[in-house]
């Protein structure tokens, strides 16, 4: 698609007001108008006929499955459950696999808490957990971490705070090579930058819809290889993880041989419309288009923000560990009051890390940043 024709649709499909600035995707993220579209029809059809069509939103369901492994490039939609978020799909993950005494999980040493809480919980189980440094050669770090005793590494794709961007392809070979189970929190990532789950030879991967993906919140995509789905051992039972499906008389219930096994209960099917008309739109437009616009504007805010008096920029300099996050931390500055300032004044951003952190996606536009920038210079200097 031609960049005119992408700033067309990108105009129509985010009609946000004129006075914002919207630069906070990695916390929660405006919907396209073809979402809001999407679940005001399927409300519209709540209201004036209930379920009478259900078959049609079980329909959606499936189309939504192929959408997120065509996403992901998993080898099948079988690999795809569809859970409430990436907390949710990470403890399945932890409760589900056969920890010993003595095995330990590495992680890095800037992760969200839900990529962490999650493993320190196993502690009562005798399982430790190494946080890894990401200074220097962070795959070089994770993987001096490993032991005879790792039973798996879960990392981030980007960082929450600065950003960083790790090479999964490289842990993912070095996970293989070692025997250690690769899970993947692509929170950060996925819909802001590719994702290709086999060629990081990942066994678990997990999102929630509701930042890079444009999706409302309340469903997430969880993919787990098939080689292990059988492995995890499952807390969560009821009618939907079974595998025939429908059949509500039968007492001979086995568990679903796909990954629906991890849905226990009714899908979020409000929130399946409006995932798979977000993905629409990300199809549509190419995730390379989407990318590489992305990675333009948040070059741009590295470099912009170089120039400014006493700035510490708290993300990347280096282009291949960049993503759609840049944090910076003025000197003198509550950056608490600094973030409250520039969204009173229409910059919708966030405090995390320490510092202000920017998150534009691929519709945000080059003279938005300038006017973001300008005021936040201003506000930087009237704070000081």
């Amino acid at each position: 698609m031609t960049n005119s024709r992408t700033d067309e649709r990108c105009a129509a499909e985010f009609p946000q007001a004129a006075e914002l600035i919207y630069l906070n995707h990695a916390a929660v993220s405006p919907w396209p108008r073809r979402t809001a579209e999407a679940i005001k029809r399927f409300a519209d059809e709540n209201v004036t006929h209930g379920a009478r069509h259900y078959p049609r939103w079980a329909e959606q369901e499936r189309r939504l499955r192929n959408q997120l492994r065509a996403l992901i490039n998993a080898p099948s939609p079988d690999d795809i459950a569809l859970l409430k978020n990436t907390s949710e799909a990470l403890s399945v993950v932890a409760c589900g696999m056969d920890w010993q005494l003595g095995d330990n999980v590495v992680i890095t040493d800037q992760e969200f808490p839900s990529n962490r809480i999650v493993w320190e919980s196993l502690a009562t189980r005798g399982v430790e957990v190494r946080p890894v440094s990401l200074q220097g050669d962070a795959e070089h770090n994770l993987s001096a971490a490993i032991d005879q005793h790792t039973r798996l590494m879960s990392v981030s794709s980007v960082q929450y705070a600065s950003g960083f961007r790790l090479d999964l392809v490289k842990l993912g070979a070095m996970c293989r090579d070692r025997g250690v189970a690769f899970c993947v929190d692509a929170i950060q990532s996925l819909g802001a930058l590719p994702l290709d789950v086999q060629a990081a030879q990942a066994d678990f991967v997990m999102a929630d819809a509701h930042k890079w993906l444009m999706g409302p919140e309340g469903i997430a995509v969880f993919y787990c290889a098939e080689a292990w789905r059988e492995h995890l051992r499952l807390h969560q039972f009821g009618w939907h993880m079974v595998e025939d499906l429908g059949n509500y008389d039968t007492l001979d219930w086995k568990p679903a041989r796909s990954a629906r096994r991890f849905e226990c209960g009714s899908p979020n099917m409000l929130g399946i419309h409006g995932l798979s008309a977000s993905l629409d739109l990300i199809d549509e437009l190419g995730q390379k288009t989407i990318s590489e616009r992305l990675l333009e504007l948040t070059g741009y805010l590295t470099e912009a923000l170089a120039d400014f008096e006493d700035i510490t920029l708290l993300s990347p300099h280096e282009e291949q560990r960049r993503a759609g996050i840049v944090t910076f931390r003025p000197s003198n500055v509550d950056c608490a009051a600094l973030v409250e300032a520039v969204k009173q004044r229409g910059v919708i951003c966030a405090y995390r890390g320490g510092g202000v952190r920017f998150s534009p996606h691929f519709y945000n536009t080059r003279q938005q940043l300038e006017r973001a920038l300008e005021i936040t210079r201003e506000e930087i200097a009237r704070l000081r």
